[in-house]
């Protein structure tokens, strides 16, 4: 009966080849197809529905496959029914026919990946797909047997042990169709209260007899019973029958123990002691010479010293060091000269933070804007994060402060506060809970806040007790969105480690804060040990990052880490030295073939894995080299003092103010000078889009770049008394949009006298979008007509780092500091509207096109050509044995310097100056880490 549905899939395929009117030919079997699959659903909707009745399928699975199978059915035949009517005329085009055609196939799809799970268990794609590891040991059980089969009489603990062992093997061969989500039969096998009460059959165990029990009746069978369970061939084997024998004869006791089906982790955590007699002084790679041994591998030789000093400036600090530093390194004969370097580069403590700063943002969910921000639902860390990495505060410390935050680090378990219904697994107490787990714990909580999880021993009711840490009211379990009637305990997910029980949640919060950082808990400390290891490395000792339950491929090592990281004070910056000063981390990197290669679990260490660079490291490289990709920035670390704002002219349409519209505008400022001897006079301005500015009557300089800042020299145009500021904005564009003027003058005087004149609107600034006469530079003209301006605020701009009177500021922003770009989405940087433990660093087809013909790209090729053509006053070979020494830290082989020094040829052009970063910058050896 449901073959005949899969027509309507095949019809949708033929109906998109007579797009545009094509094909004509293929119509007449289309609409054969499309009437034959409307009547089979029909019919199967019916039937399935008669099964699901008086049949033994129950449960929330069944429900939902029910809903959409009559879906199915209904669009099918309304599908029928438009097509019937639009080959007869009533309907003038096939738009309506194909939509709805659109909508069976979807609903069809999704109603047969249901009915799938119904049939052969929800776990039925996944338990056939290669490397699934999720594979019952029944060694346990065989040596179980062996043991208490002889016994007359049996422990208490025997009995433990031989009813946990009966549940793994329940587990792994019934929970597919006897759970609490799909009860067939009316039978659930997941708990005792199931297994004793029987199902629609009766009851399944008799204490004491296993010949009169139908549960061991029914798994004794021929495999060509139809009674035999469990069906689709999937029989127990000798040993798993005569367990559950020998338990029943038993007793069939039941443990108070819970079962864990799946592997789990050790909590507690103590520190392996060093391996002796390796030949090895660092403790890391002590380990690695036993697991080197262990496999059979040699030690290979350590990188170069230009690689080396690569690797370890774009790990630590983010960005690529200069060709004075690399030849400096190179000819430093000081056998400790890497240690130093990590040491120097570990200390300087800024980049270290600007770096390490989009680690944190994406472990813990921070970002400068995106969802939740505009309604005030969602909270940015950002503060509070970059304070923390800047004085390297203690992990433990830190995790504390996250989970019984202030009000400076409350947005990590805030969650995004969604608007209208939301379902009960987005709740923001179970998101802090899913943050948590996920981001410090390695444990997926999200399955779990559904139903029982599918891929840890997590349950549904464990979730809940952990969401209610962050609760003001007792939260009623709810499995898919249907409430259970039943109150969630308050709990955390490891209760040995301590309870929580507080009143309140604030009580709460603090109990919990104390108690998952206890060296106690190795889970936590483990974790972020496994995520540095794969920031240096690639690869973590246990992948996914996430899934901490995983085995690691050298458990030792991970634990030693761990234990040191807790012995140094929690220092993460010693963590990241102990790495990094390993031989281990110097070694040369190894291309494996593919991804299945690395995340396998079969996966052998033979060094570290070739990195791309992240889109804030490629994008920080390329404002090094060839001109700043981004000149503002969201997050200002440095805190400059200035508190000018964005004026301009005030636009009000309706009573009610507007966005400016395109055109000129005017502004004056008048102020007054001691009549003392002016020293040093400095101004900062940025005009969005354009300015002219002039002093007292005399035009000071002019701008149409609005994303940097002119820093004029304006000592020589200003007089002791009364001054006047006046400038010529223009806002580009076709629509209103937003338009601002930011300014800021220092004035030094004699006796130490100083002023600060800054753009606001109520410091006096006047303005007008009628063009005045031309006297209206001067001081002497009349403004009295002219309006106040308004202040714009900066919510349409970003922070101009170079906004400030100091000299030592980077010319640039750093990609970390930066609200998502396009440019960098593309280049795979996440919205981080959730948790994201690891990037994909794969290229992909929006990066290529991106790097080839993105706007944003070539704009910044197109301004650094400009800018290099200048510096380096035209000269082709300067040009490139510079770029060669910048991008690539080395000199181009001859053959290379051939081809380039064609392409420029004497007189290079911007274009060919372009075409020459372009090249450079998407060679692999640019743009990985070797």
């Amino acid at each position: 009966m449901h073959f005949p549905i899969g027509l309507l899939v095949v019809a949708l395929f033929l109906e998109a080849l007579t797009l545009n009117k094509k094909r004509p030919g293929l119509r007449e079997g289309i609409c054969w197809m499309v009437y034959l699959g409307a009547l089979f659903a029909v019919l199967s909707a019916g039937l399935g529905w008669l099964l699901g009745t008086y049949d033994d399928y129950s449960g929330e699975l069944l429900q939902n496959h029910r809903n959409l199978g009559i879906a199915t059915a209904v669009l099918s035949a309304i599908t029928a029914l438009v097509l019937q009517k639009t080959r007869t005329g009533k309907i003038s085009n096939y738009l309506p026919y194909r939509s709805t055609l659109t909508l069976s196939v979807i609903s069809l799809t999704v109603t047969g990946h249901l009915g799938a799970s119904l049939t052969h268990g929800e776990d039925f794609l996944a338990s056939a797909l290669p490397g699934n590891t999720e594979v019952y040991d029944d060694s346990k059980g065989v040596a179980l047997l062996a043991q208490l089969g002889q016994l007359d009489t049996i422990s208490e603990t025997q009995l433990d042990d031989l009813n946990m062992e009966v549940r793994a093997i329940i587990a792994h061969n019934c929970y597919q169709c006897h759970s609490e989500n799909k009860q067939k039969g009316e039978l659930v096998l997941e708990n005792k209260r199931g297994v004793f009460k029987g199902g629609k059959s009766g009851e399944i165990i008799v204490a004491g007899n296993p010949e009169k029990s139908e549960l061991y009746r029914r798994i004794s069978l021929s495999p060509d019973d139809d009674d035999v369970m469990p069906k689709k061939g999937k029989v127990l084997k000798n040993n798993e029958i005569a367990l559950i024998k020998l338990w029943i004869k038993k007793g069939a006791h039941w443990s108070d123990r819970a079962l864990k089906i799946f592997p789990e982790a050790e909590l507690s955590l103590s520190k392996p002691a060093l391996p002796e007699a390796t030949g090895e002084a660092h403790p890391v790679d002590k380990f690695m010479a036993v697991y080197f041994k262990k496999k059979d591998i040699d030690w290979p030789e350590s990188v170069d010293d230009k690689t080396f000093l690569r690797r370890a400036y774009l790990d630590i600090v983010g960005l690529l060091p200069e060709p004075v530093v690399l030849d400096r390194f190179e000819s430093d004969k000081n056998p400790n000269k890497r240690n130093k370097l990590i040491d120097t580069l570990l200390n300087d403590d800024q980049n270290y933070t600007q770096n390490w700063l989009s680690f944190w943002n994406d472990l813990l969910r921070n970002d400068y804007s995106g969802t939740g921000f505009i309604t005030g639902g969602r909270k940015q860390i950002t503060d509070w994060l970059y304070k923390s990495l800047l004085e390297n505060k203690p992990y433990n410390a830190m995790i504390k402060e996250l989970i019984n935050p202030s009000l400076e680090s409350e947005g990590f378990i805030k969650g995004i506060q969604w608007r209208g219904l939301v379902n009960s697994s987005q709740r923001t107490e179970m998101q802090a809970a899913q943050n948590i787990g996920q981001s410090l714990m390695g444990v997926n909580v999200k399955c779990a806040s559904c139903h029982n999880s599918f891929v840890s021993n997590l349950t549904l009711e464990q979730t809940y007790g952990f969401a209610s840490i962050f609760a003001d009211s007792v939260m009623e379990l709810n499995r898919c969105d249907i409430p259970l009637g039943k109150m969630a305990e308050v709990n955390f997910l490891y209760p040995e480690l301590g309870s929580v029980d507080a009143d309140n949640v604030q009580e709460r919060l603090w109990q919990l804060s104390e108690i998952i950082v206890k060296p106690e808990n190795g889970r936590l400390y483990r974790t972020i040990a496994n995520r540095i290891w794969q920031r240096l490395l690639g690869r973590g000792i246990i992948e996914p990052v996430d899934t901490m339950d995983n085995t690691p491929w050298d458990s030792d090592l991970l634990d030693w880490l761990a234990a040191d990281l807790i012995d140094s004070n929690y220092d993460l910056k010693q963590l990241i030295r102990t790495i990094m000063t390993s031989k281990t981390y110097q070694l040369p990197t190894v291309n494996y073939e593919n991804l299945e290669e690395i995340k396998s679990a079969k996966y052998v260490f033979k060094g570290p894995v070739i990195r791309r660079m992240s889109a804030e490291q490629f994008s920080d490289a390329v404002s090094q080299i060839v001109s700043p990709l981004f000149y503002a920035a969201a997050y200002n670390p440095f805190g400059e003092s200035l508190s000018a704002n964005r004026i301009w002219h005030r636009e009000i349409k309706f009573d009610r103010d507007v966005l400016p519209e395109p055109g000129k505008r005017y502004f004056r400022h008048k102020f007054t000078l001691a009549d003392k001897e002016i020293i040093q006079a400095k101004a900062l301005i940025s005009v969005d889009h354009s300015y002219v500015l002039y002093l007292n009557s005399q035009k000071v300089g002019r701008g149409s770049n609005w994303r940097k800042v002119d820093k004029l020299d304006v000592a020589e145009f200003l007089i002791p008394g009364e001054n006047t500021i006046a400038i010529e904005g223009t806002n580009e564009g076709n629509i209103a949009n937003p338009a601002g003027v930011l300014f800021a003058m220092k004035i030094n005087q004699r006796d130490s006298l100083e002023t600060l004149l800054q753009s606001a609107e109520d410091e006096g600034w006047k303005s007008t979008d009628v063009r005045p006469a031309n006297a209206w530079i001067q001081s002497e003209f009349d403004d009295g007509q002219w309006k106040s301006t308004k202040n714009y605020g900066s919510k349409d701009w970003d922070m101009l780092l170079n906004f400030t009177f100091e000299d030592n500021v980077s010319p640039f922003a750093r990609a970390s500091l930066v609200r998502q770009h396009p440019f960098m989405k593309a280049l795979g940087r996440p919205s981080r509207e959730n948790v994201t433990t690891t990037r994909d660093d794969r290229a992909t087809l929006l990066q290529a096109l991106e790097l080839t013909n993105g706007a944003y790209f070539n704009q910044v090729l197109e301004e650094g050509a400009i800018q290099w053509l200048e510096e380096y006053h035209g000269n082709s070979e300067t040009i490139v044995e510079t770029l060669y020494a910048k991008s690539l830290g080395r000199k181009p082989t001859a053959k290379e310097k051939d081809i380039m020094l064609g392409a420029l040829g004497n007189n290079p052009t911007k274009e060919s100056v372009e075409d020459l970063f372009w090249a450079t910058l998407l060679t692999p050896e640019f743009q990985f880490i070797y």
